[in-house]
């Protein structure tokens, strides 16, 4: 099974992934983290990456797909892979389509997680984190039991991202709408578009996920 997860930061894309990979075995396939893995391993289309990145540069697509071909080429994508990442534009999805029908892949399903853009904001800028084991936390819906103690690990140094805030939590839902929200039609013709609630709590976004992907 093979799926592109779509929706803006703070979505929940990467709590889905994560839970899809532990429980079903398939694997996360994040563009940051293959770039990154492919300049650690000297790849030759890592090492073209290292050389853009350490000139100041932006990498291309052309070398991003090289290293999703890369990747995809190692055993354990076989299982089922999650695209999260990518694409981003129209010719990056063209390019994706080439790339597997090289491969001899296909998608099965592209699943966006719809987001009050209001609702979202309020998520992301009352959330907070133990400093000590990570645990999360929410102004709103999740205090600690215990004011300033952490549930888990008892530590009282709690943090917050910097750019945890409206401004730029709205910033990014634009960028989501202009850039990649405009590939979904290049999908929605093969009928392998779905959308689920990216705002009901995680269990229930996972079982839609879950129906959509057993169906």
């Amino acid at each position: 099974m093979n799926l592109i997860l779509l929706g803006p930061p703070g979505a929940g894309k990467g709590t889905q992934a994560s839970r899809l990979v532990k429980e079903r075995g398939m694997v996360q396939l994040s563009t940051g983290d293959m770039l990154r893995a492919a300049v650690a391993a000297g790849t030759p289309v890592g090492l073209a990456a290292k050389a853009v990145m350490e000139s100041g540069g932006l990498v291309s697509d052309e070398i991003v797909s090289g290293i999703l071909s890369e990747r995809l080429d190692q055993p354990d994508a076989r299982a089922g892979f999650i695209l999260d990442g990518y694409p981003r534009t129209d010719v990056q999805a063209d390019s994706l389509d080439a790339m597997l029908a090289e491969k001899g892949l296909a998608l099965d399903h592209v699943i966006e997680l719809v987001v009050d853009e209001d609702a979202l904001v309020d998520r992301i800028t009352g959330r907070f984190t133990c400093g000590s084991c990570g645990e999360g936390y929410h102004d709103r819906y999740k205090q600690p039991k215990v004011a300033d103690v952490c549930d888990v690990c008892g530590a009282s140094n709690f943090k917050r991202r910097a750019d945890d805030n409206a401004e730029t939590v709205r910033q990014r839902m634009m960028e989501y709408r202009a850039k990649t929200a405009p590939i979904i039609p290049h999908y929605e013709g093969r009928g392998i578009v779905a959308r689920v609630d990216g705002m009901a709590d995680m269990d229930a976004v996972a079982a839609a996920i879950d129906r959509i992907v057993d169906a």
